[in-house]
């Protein structure tokens, strides 16, 4: 029996007694004078009056706790042919080093730096050492548009920036000196300096007075014997800002507080995830996104965990298996990916050949999250892998998940197509447009009643002023997810995708992710999308898209006429689905979400830019083609 029940009644009953003890797995320089005080910031703020460090609760309580000699990192990468371990010890060694260096720059208590890097174990070392400072770090991912990494620098104002020569994909080299030199040149705010990390496979011009080399640097601190101590900081001061990749706009930076943000994710690796400290977990995302955040870097250091630092593709290095090799030569007990990284691996490899080719005997389960995990997908996982398939929900603004399945407390049983229950913290209500609760099993804005647990964003970046009419206006006591859903008879909640996907047809409101789960129930089909395109007569239609398994050789109108038959049969006519297109590829962006937004402006011919978070802006031609013989209707 789960205990889940139990220990959700207990948040419940108590809120602050229930994080007053969760706060106890946490080293605090000084112990918190409130544990929720309602009067600051938007809606509170959690362990008001304590001070502590989130680098000294990574490295330097493990290391004087013995756990010195554990891998704390496993760097691997495939593109490079490159594979390292650094200890607890190697890695306190490393960022107290560097941390020296960054200090020796001017950088101190508060002050920002912008981290713009692949996924190497550098990157973890600037992070560390940002927050051993009490400064404040930004992740943008590598690689990232140079007048999208202008904006942030204007944002942000970082006094120094951490860069690397170049990432690493499978048949490319980004360069990326000269994408951040072009940055600065745009943005108004210049950084003081930029410290650069060169990789062998390309070395980077210098810039007198303003660059410095990575290696030069840390040489000089080790040579000086320069160490940095970790700088107390309040629970309530910033940690990190992450800006949320919006395609037009200013994109918002979410701030993430330090204190809470440790309780929350300590709280998780036990919990949620059902891991011990010195055990190995993978979360196969990228610093740049929040799950890289608190699933590759501060959650499993935070747990004593082993964390992995993988550049390489679920496919293509060099090919379906690279997530089982992984899995298998680490022995890692918990994965967490994508259900995109999933697809893309099904489509290769349908039948999960490859998997009988690596010993996988010490993962417990698979975690999903990132965009909706269809029911088809965890089934075929589950079947492939014989352990469980976890979907859980979350979002760049709450930094750990909302709903899941917590292992550690006793798995509850899986509903494919659900994320399960809330989690602690989280009250979780489904209402209409017009502010009012919902019946079960019925379509509404998911919303999450105030105050929000750790963890969660408590402010924005320099932008109070769009903190309510982004998160609280529109439902007052609540933070809109701007996810739509619904609760079944059991309590499980059913994530049908964003508000904005649901679509109206002839005045009935249609969840696209059910006609996703459709489409992706057909044999042949191994990815999908689903979009509201404009229609004179109804409002919208919807339109579909299917990438076809790897060895599908039937005709695509066949399939297409399938398709439609299928979504008849099974959501009826008032679906009015009449269109689907097989395509080569869906575009997405590098974190693997399906651009929707952007394939409905093709689709109704709105002028669109292309966003800066795509992985290939060549798809967007590829959709543009194969929408171009589209029947004009109504």
């Amino acid at each position: 029996m789960s205990r889940y029940p139990d220990v959700y009644k207990s948040w419940q009953s108590n809120p602050e007694a229930f994080w007053a003890e969760a706060a106890k797995a946490v080293d605090w320089f000084k112990p918190a004078d409130r544990v929720f005080d309602a009067s600051q910031g938007a809606y509170g703020r959690w362990f008001a009056g304590a001070t502590c460090n989130a680098a000294h609760n990574c490295l330097d309580r493990h290391v004087a706790a013995g756990r010195g000699q554990q891998p704390a990192i496993i760097y691997d990468s495939p593109v490079t042919g490159t594979k390292r371990a650094l200890t607890y010890a190697e890695l306190l060694d490393e960022v107290e080093i560097f941390a020296a260096g960054l200090a020796s720059l001017g950088v101190s208590k508060g002050d920002r730096v912008v981290i713009y890097m692949p996924m190497v174990p550098e990157v973890a070392i600037a992070m560390l050492a940002t927050a051993r400072l009490g400064a404040i770090h930004s992740v943008v991912f590598g690689g990232f548009a140079a007048n999208e990494l202008a904006v942030r620098l204007n944002d942000a104002k970082p006094k120094v920036i951490v860069s690397a020569s170049c990432g690493v994909e499978p048949k490319a080299i980004i360069k990326y000196k000269p994408l951040l030199d072009s940055a600065i040149a745009m943005a108004a705010h210049k950084p003081e300096h930029c410290i650069i990390l060169q990789r062998p496979m390309e070395r980077a011009a210098l810039i007198d007075g303003r660059d410095l080399d990575w290696s030069a640097l840390v040489d000089d601190m080790r040579a000086q014997g320069a160490k940095a101590a970790c700088v107390p900081v309040a629970a309530t001061d910033p940690l990190y800002i992450l800006y949320t990749s919006g395609s037009t706009g200013q994109p918002k930076g979410v701030v993430r507080d330090t204190g809470g943000y440790m309780v929350a994710l300590m709280w998780t690796m036990k919990n949620l995830y059902g891991v011990e400290p010195g055990e190995v977990f993978w979360s196969a995302s990228d610093v740049g996104w929040v799950v890289g955040h608190s699933y590759i870097i501060y959650g499993p250091l935070l747990h004593g965990n082993t964390t992995i630092i993988y550049e390489g593709k679920p496919v293509g290095t060099p090919d379906a298996g690279a997530f089982w090799r992984v899995l298998s030569e680490y022995k890692v007990a918990s994965f967490f990916t994508a259900p995109t990284a999933l697809r893309a691996i099904k489509k290769e490899d349908p039948t999960g050949s490859l998997i009988s080719n690596y010993d996988l005997s010490h993962l417990r389960t698979l975690f999903l999250a990132g965009e909706r995990a269809d029911p088809d997908t965890v089934t075929w996982a589950e079947h492939a892998l014989g352990i469980p398939v976890i979907d859980h929900w979350w979002q760049t603004e709450t930094g750990w998940a909302i709903t899941g399945n917590p292992i550690g407390l006793g798995a509850l049983p899986v509903k494919p197509g659900s994320s399960t229950v809330p989690m602690p913290g989280y009250d979780i209500h489904i209402l209409s447009d017009e502010g009012h609760p919902v019946p079960q099993r019925t379509l509404g804005n998911i919303v999450v009643k105030l105050p929000l647990p750790p963890g969660c964003l408590p402010a924005l970046w320099n932008a109070d002023e769009r903190f309510g009419p982004s998160y609280t206006d529109e439902f007052p006591g609540f933070y809109k997810t701007a996810d739509a859903g619904f609760r079944n008879e059991d309590g499980y909640l059913f994530i049908m995708g964003r508000t904005d996907d649901i679509i109206n047809v002839a005045g009935h409101r249609l969840s696209t992710g059910a006609m996703e789960e459709v489409l992706a129930s057909h044999k042949d089909v191994a990815e999908c999308a689903v979009i509201g395109a404009a229609d004179a007569l109804k409002g919208e239609l919807p339109m579909g898209f299917v990438v076809l398994k790897a060895g599908v050789t039937r005709e695509h109108a066949d399939i297409e006429r399938e398709i439609v038959a299928l979504v008849r049969e099974r959501i009826g006519p008032v679906a009015a689905f009449k269109t689907v297109r097989v395509v080569a590829r869906l575009p997405k962006t590098r974190s693997g979400k399906v651009l929707r937004g952007t394939m409905k402006k093709i689709a109704d011919g709105i002028e669109y830019q292309v966003p800066p978070t795509i992985d290939d802006p060549a798809i967007l031609a590829e959709i543009e083609t194969v929408l171009s013989n589209r029947p004009v209707v109504g």
